[in-house]
């Protein structure tokens, strides 16, 4: 029976070794970088429809439908932007964009209708997308948010991947913003723990449960979607992009998520609060609204990410080598991440105090759901109601 002392470092010791070795490597982000891949071409190109739901985007659209009109994609491309009850000149500030970059006859702008009792805002506004790309020849839609700018041959690569591999689903995890001290020391981090929830290569394998997807930039084949009854089957998910990659999964569907530079979020987060936000969304909501799995969740962050250090500090000789043991573990599967945001290394020792940021983040999530403030995005309460 091992003292209580050495178990404090044992214990991080051994889920880190579980976390590095057998969950499927995702902190070694090379292995799904897309960028590395080599342009791919095809005999004949499909036609692509891009929908863009957009509430209040006026200091982005403009950039999206830009980038959108300057993709060098050699088949039948046009984008909807689906203007989502817009309290701002997101529709005028898109239709001037698409005027500038010569592609009005290629970007329509289309108004959302009033949102039903039951759906989440965004897939709503997508639906209405949908429904609108439905009148055209296209065999692929690309989701895509208004805040985004995609390099001139993303829609290319994406289509000829899933195209080559046969994928239902195929999607990319953007570049987020990390110039503002709260985005160096908590976005990083955003993308490590997403990426061990939803392990790239497990999404990939057919046998595997685990489906994610990012849901910034998607295109999903038009017969995968209507396969799984269209958008009306997951409309009241407030993650809405894994949900949709789990119903396409568990249809019999293919599904590839990867990484890219490349492509751009211009959405910036200046402080501690915009960033505890961001993640309260859908916190507690990725929790199943279970008091039981917030207790779980807080302890496993404590365990895992800061009770090696505590061993280190507060324990004999032992214990403190379990404990650095499981700190250098730790770090280096972290170093990947920094580097991708191209941070200097000492950033990999901050991963503890982010876990700590995500934790507080998460309790906010579960208070705002129990005070009926769930799922708060640009107006909208958008959790489900308690029951």
């Amino acid at each position: 029976m091992f003292p209580p002392s050495t178990l404090i470092g044992a214990i991080p010791l051994v889920i880190w070794l579980y976390l590095v070795l057998a969950r499927g490597n995702f902190w070694w982000l090379r292995a799904f970088d897309d960028d590395a891949s080599k342009p791919q071409s095809l005999r004949k190109w499909p036609c692509i429809v891009a929908v863009v739901p957009a509430r209040n985007e006026a200091e982005t659209i403009a950039s999206t439908v830009t980038a959108l009109a300057q993709q060098d994609y050699p088949g039948d491309f046009s984008t909807i932007i689906v203007d989502d009850h817009s309290e701002d000149q997101t529709a005028k500030l898109a239709l001037n964009a698409a005027e500038d970059a010569g592609a009005t006859d290629r970007v329509w702008v289309h108004a959302a209708t009033e949102l039903p009792q039951g759906w989440t805002g965004k897939l709503w506004a997508l639906n209405e997308g949908v429904a609108r790309a439905a009148e055209t020849a296209a065999t692929l839609y690309w989701f895509t948010d208004a805040d985004m700018v995609h390099a001139p041959d993303t829609l290319r690569r994406l289509v000829a991947r899933a195209e080559r591999e046969q994928l239902d689903l195929t999607s990319l995890m953007v570049l987020l913003q990390a110039k503002t001290l709260p985005e160096r020391l908590l976005i990083p981090p955003f993308l490590y723990f997403f990426l061990t929830l939803y392990p790239p290569r497990w999404i990939a394998k057919a046998k595997a449960r685990t489906a994610g997807a990012a849901g910034g930039c998607i295109l999903l084949r038009r017969e995968a979607l209507e396969r799984i009854g269209g958008l009306a089957a997951i409309r009241g998910e407030v993650i809405d992009d894994c949900a949709l990659a789990g119903a396409v999964k568990r249809s019999g569907g293919k599904i590839w998520m990867g990484l890219t530079r490349a492509s751009v979020s211009l959405r910036s987060y200046r402080s501690f609060g915009e960033i505890r936000d961001m993640i309260a969304r859908t916190a507690f909501t990725q929790l199943q609204y279970s008091f039981a799995l917030l207790v779980a969740a807080l302890v496993g962050l404590f365990v895992t990410d800061l009770l090696g250090w505590i061993a280190v500090f507060a324990t004999g000789e032992g214990p403190r080598l379990l404990g650095g043991a499981a700190i250098l573990l730790m770090t280096i599967s972290f170093v990947p991440t920094v580097r991708f945001y191209r941070l200097p290394l000492l950033w990999a020792l901050t991963l503890p105090v982010a876990a700590t940021f995500y934790g507080y983040a998460t309790c906010v999530s579960a208070i705002r759901y129990w005070r009926g403030r769930g799922g708060q995005w640009k107006g909208r309460v958008q959790a489900r109601v308690q029951q």
